[in-house]
């Protein structure tokens, strides 16, 4: 059960959901008013998702597979080129081929029509709480901060923006900073029981990771790889 501060937090977060039916987006889009969502964008084609997105950056998407302009397959691709939100996919397709097409792709959650209001809801409110920490702290290193609640850097006197999956790593690597964690810890806690096979994708993150809290991302101070182990988030005392 979640306090009323981590539930507000949750419902803070820009939700966009795309389904070429109306009268699904619209019960949809109902449901998450009525759970205290505030911000819903909707869309009933791949093109008019994109331009949603790009414009204004969600949280959250749930993306139906079938649309009249491609697929939301490829949709969760195109939108894996510059931005790293969670997503859910809900659609009509159930075999099983389309499900573990769906999670391979880095989906956080497949669930098929008909569905239960109520279990979506749930299930969106627990990918929410997996991907956004309302009480993480912050993170201070020599010449950048890092607010984890606000999901972002600040060095330099430039603020980048983090990601949910970057944010989950930081927050995993500060739990037991100064210390190794396993890159098997880091792909669970980001990726859950879909980890297996995510270690390059893990490679990826980190990168991204280090160009926006190191001074010098290809010479890093903070957060150090331990070969053959994992990596360290170097923090003072």
């Amino acid at each position: 059960m979640m306090d009323g501060h981590r539930a507000d937090f949750l419902r803070e977060k820009k939700i966009i959901v795309v389904d070429d039916e109306p009268k699904v987006l619209e019960m949809i889009e109902s449901l998450l008013l009525d759970e205290g969502f505030c911000t819903v964008f909707k869309a009933a084609t791949q093109h008019e998702a994109l331009d949603l997105c790009t414009l204004n950056k969600p949280d959250f998407a749930i993306l139906d597979v079938m649309l009249p302009d491609g697929d939301g397959f490829s949709l969760f691709k195109a939108i894996r080129k510059s931005m790293n939100f969670p997503v859910l996919f809900l659609t009509a397709k159930d075999q099983p081929e389309d499900l573990l097409e769906g999670l391979g792709l880095g989906a956080d959650d497949y669930m098929v029509k008909p569905f239960l209001p109520r279990e979506l809801i749930l299930r969106i409110f627990a990918i929410l709480r997996r991907s956004y920490k309302a009480d993480d702290p912050l993170i201070v290193l020599q010449g950048c901060t890092i607010d984890l609640n606000k999901a972002i850097s600040c060095r330099g006197g430039r603020t980048f923006p983090l990601t949910a999956k970057e944010v989950k790593i930081l927050s995993t690597l500060y739990s037991s900073a100064n210390r190794i964690v396993t890159i098997d810890t880091i792909c669970n806690s980001v990726w859950g029981d879909n980890r297996y096979g995510y270690e390059n994708s893990l490679m990826a993150h980190i990168c991204r990771i280090r160009e926006k809290i190191e001074i010098n991302p290809s010479s890093p101070s903070f957060l150090i790889t331990v070969k053959g182990l994992g990596y360290r988030l170097n923090v003072s005392p």
